[in-house]
């Protein structure tokens, strides 16, 4: 399943100045977005205000026509960091996450093994987050997420972190996940070949304050170099 996400007229600010300053846009239900744009030009804080992190100052963020006033389990959240409990085995991160959702233990076990398994890591379940790479402990966050079969995916350079052949391997599987689910992922990234082999669209955002510059449908297929071009000229005009 899946939710259409919506911002109207979205000003956000921290202090005086806005970060984000009277933005519209619209993620169609299904749909997978990559977000550019130069550091800070508010790509984050559209996720964190659609994750229900940060509240805007004004307009307003609808997940499926219901305002979005905190964090909700409809919403999951992959951040760069991975944020796990080295405490806990990868199948105990992922468990606990689904606390909130009142669910059994048997049932929070089960989801568990069943998302760890679905980013290829049923065999590590038991392996604590010092004994896992770091393409392994971003699974375990990926997994987190989806075990609450969320229906808005929100990842903010999930892969930056990682070396150049973990990050293709992280998007191969990132990809078939979002065609098996459907689920609404936007996905931020500063990187142009990342978003052009990932999203059906990228949105190019400026800064000072962040704003939309471009809006690119991107076609099936190999990359684009005409489109890259584009983007890229965006980007330096920011």
């Amino acid at each position: 399943m899946s939710l259409e996400v919506r911002l109207e007229g979205l000003t956000v600010g921290y202090g005086a100045a806005p970060v984000l300053e009277r933005t519209d846009l619209v993620f169609p239900a299904g749909s997978f977005t990559a977000l550019l744009g130069p550091s800070g030009c508010g790509k984050s804080t559209v996720l964190n205000t659609v994750a229900g992190f940060v509240r805007p100052a004004s307009g307003r963020v609808t997940a499926g026509s219901v305002p979005v006033e905190g964090p909700g389990p409809e919403r999951g959240v992959v951040f760069q960091h991975y944020a796990l409990f080295p405490w806990r085995t990868a199948r105990g991160n992922v468990e606990f996450a689904l606390k909130r959702l009142g669910l059994s233990r048997r049932e929070r076990r089960e989801r568990a093994l069943a998302a760890l398994a679905e980013v290829g890591l049923a065999d590590g379940a038991h392996k604590y987050p010092a004994q896992l790479s770091g393409g392994m402990q971003q699974r375990v966050a990926l997994a987190r997420a989806l075990a609450a079969e969320p229906e808005v995916l929100l990842m903010d350079e999930p892969f930056g972190a990682l070396d150049a052949l973990t990050r293709g391997r992280m998007q191969d599987l990132l990809r078939e996940l979002w065609r098996r689910s459907g689920t609404t992922v936007v996905f931020v990234t500063h990187d142009i070949d990342e978003a052009l082999a990932l999203a059906g669209r990228v949105v190019v955002l400026g800064a000072s304050p962040g704003r939309v510059l471009a809006d690119h449908p991107v076609p099936p297929g190999p990359p684009d170099p005409d489109l890259r071009a584009l983007i890229a000229r965006h980007l330096t005009t920011t």
